[in-house]
């Protein structure tokens, strides 16, 4: 398959758009249970780490290149896991389970806990969010990037990132208009932050791949240190907002760990349809990470 590194942007801006909105009219079709939403973050949590590990961070040290690349990009990685932490702790806009049936029927050690119905609740969360997915769109674009300058591409470039994004923005997009249901906001309003919420991601992915090229001979690095930031971003909302608040379940566990081993293990088999070259070769690594053993 051969396409343009901008058709493929353009594609996948829009479905994440798509996706986005779906989640949020979720309340609004069907009652999300609560097994499904727990295995579906587990499964989120696991392409998301893959991603990180097998994608962004090989990325970023084959595009900040040279001797000290491996170190540069751990710093980044180390930044962005930082700042999402802050995100979560200032905001902590993740509220990824609304139903109460299987909850209170199943969950032992991790009683749940009543969603705010104020009316001004889903403020916060819409702001954490908003900075987390404008951070997505950044990975995106940053990866799209990453390609060669003839501009053709064969294979699906960025393939990875993108389902990383594209299965956790529903999810997101629910948290946001769920609250604000609660909180008594009527439909119209419910939209708008919706489809407001929707278009982030693309606004940010789009803002990074054609503005990253007027740095000039900064390009390369500032493309490198924004997928490096990406994957500490991912590594950050997988282990400390996503694994959390499923770890605590006593039921399911089997389901819940398979689940998650599924989204690694498809995070690892995406390398197989994306372009040849698009990660560093094991020889590129080896040289980028000599300084470990100077």
């Amino acid at each position: 398959m051969t396409a343009s590194p901008m058709a493929l942007l353009v594609a996948y801006c829009a479905a994440i758009a798509l996706f986005s909105l779906v989640g949020g009219f979720v309340p609004n079709w069907v009652r999300m249970t609560h097994t499904r939403m727990q295995v579906a973050m587990s499964f989120v949590s696991g392409l998301m780490l893959g991603v990180a590990f097998y994608h962004l961070l090989p990325h970023s040290i084959t595009w900040v290149g040279g001797s000290e690349a491996a170190d540069v990009s751990m710093w980044w990685v180390m930044i962005g896991l930082i700042v999402m932490l802050l995100l979560l702790r200032m905001f902590h806009f993740h509220q990824h389970d609304f139903s109460d049936d299987e909850h209170d029927q199943h969950c032992d050690h991790h009683p749940a806990e009543e969603v705010s119905a104020h009316r001004l609740s889903w403020v916060g969360i819409a702001l954490g969010l908003g900075m987390h997915t404008i951070i997505d769109g950044v990975a995106l674009g940053a990866v799209i990037q990453g390609q060669s300058a003839d501009g053709e591409v064969a294979g699906l470039l960025g393939l990875g990132v993108f389902l990383a994004i594209l299965l956790h923005k529903p999810l997101d997009a629910l948290s946001i208009t769920a609250v604000m249901n609660a909180g008594g906001w009527s439909s119209s309003s419910r939209t708008l932050a919706n489809v407001t919420f929707a278009f982030m991601c693309p606004l940010g992915a789009l803002l990074f791949y054609f503005g990253v090229d007027h740095l000039s001979h900064s390009r390369d690095y500032v493309v490198g240190a924004a997928l490096a930031f990406s994957a500490g971003a991912f590594i950050c909302i997988a282990l400390s907002d996503l694994l959390p608040e499923v770890q605590f379940h006593s039921h399911d566990r089997m389901k819940l760990t398979v689940a998650f081993l599924l989204g690694i293990g498809l995070a690892y088999a995406i390398g197989g349809v994306e372009p040849e070259g698009a990660h560093a070769s094991n020889n590129t690594l080896m040289e980028n990470i000599s300084w470990l053993n100077a």
